[in-house]
């Protein structure tokens, strides 16, 4: 069994780097510029639950080899993080050392009573032309859905407002049926047994499930700005919605 700090989150991802070139007629030049996302969870969290952002370009590195290094936190979440990022170590990549896969671990952690959640982005899931490729992985079998192997967005800037199948839920007691608007998901495959609590056009939005001893969930839109609209991060059940979810997924 883990030993783990049942509100220690460690998030992974919701961080981006952006090159450019800038042309001014004869002249150009290039410039970039870092960015993160987590603020509106962040500030969702405060004083509730302990939050560790591990960015995108740092997991790399940085994501821990063994689940003595990770058994301490109660859940993991990745977020707009592609599979990549955590099987290519340079090690491996640059120089051909055996290292251990670091997705495995993830599946060990949940199933060992660990909670673990996947946030939809360009890098969850299938993703921006199937780049985040997690469909095959262990990351899809402990979610409660199945993987597409190839771009599964779903572009929704008209603002799409998920459907409520069970305001019983733990998760989602108290928030209402009436629910922001959002600009796009990730289109997924509800699993058998898992349990549905949002959906629109018949693709789950947000799935849970069980493996092993933990929880797991799917989140198939955003947390922030794009997909996650003005409307949802400005909600007045925003922290609500993400304290009652990492609460559930840190159960037993």
């Amino acid at each position: 069994m883990l030993k783990k700090d049942p509100l220690s989150i460690l998030l992974v991802g919701e961080s981006w780097n952006y090159f450019a070139t800038e042309l001014k007629g004869f002249n150009n030049f290039t410039l970039s510029y870092y960015e993160e996302g987590i603020a509106p969870l962040a500030n969702a969290l405060e004083g509730f639950a302990r939050l560790t952002h591990m960015p995108s370009h740092l997991a790399t590195t940085k994501f821990p080899f063994n689940l003595d290094d990770i058994g301490h936190y109660g859940l993991i979440l990745f977020s707009d993080v592609g599979s990549d990022t955590l099987l290519l170590h340079p090690d491996t990549f640059l120089h051909a050392q055996v290292l251990p896969n670091r997705l495995r671990l993830v599946k060990q952690f949940v199933d060992q009573g660990g909670g673990f959640a996947m946030i939809g982005g360009y890098m969850s899931f299938g993703g921006f032309e199937g780049k985040a490729h997690y469909h095959g992985t262990p990351i899809e079998e402990i979610l409660p859905v199945e993987i597409y192997p190839y771009d599964d967005r779903v572009e929704t800037p008209e603002g799409i407002r998920p459907s409520v199948t069970d305001s019983s839920h733990p998760i989602l007691a108290g928030l209402g049926d009436d629910w922001p608007s959002l600009l796009g998901y990730n289109r997924l495959q509800a699993k058998t047994g898992a349990k549905i609590l949002l959906e629109h056009d018949q693709h789950p939005i947000l799935s849970v499930g069980k493996y092993g001893r933990g929880r797991t969930a799917a989140f198939a839109s955003d947390l922030s700005p794009h997909w996650g609209s003005v409307d949802f991060v400005k909600w007045p059940h925003y922290s609500q919605f993400w304290r009652q979810l990492v609460t559930w997924l840190a159960g037993d």
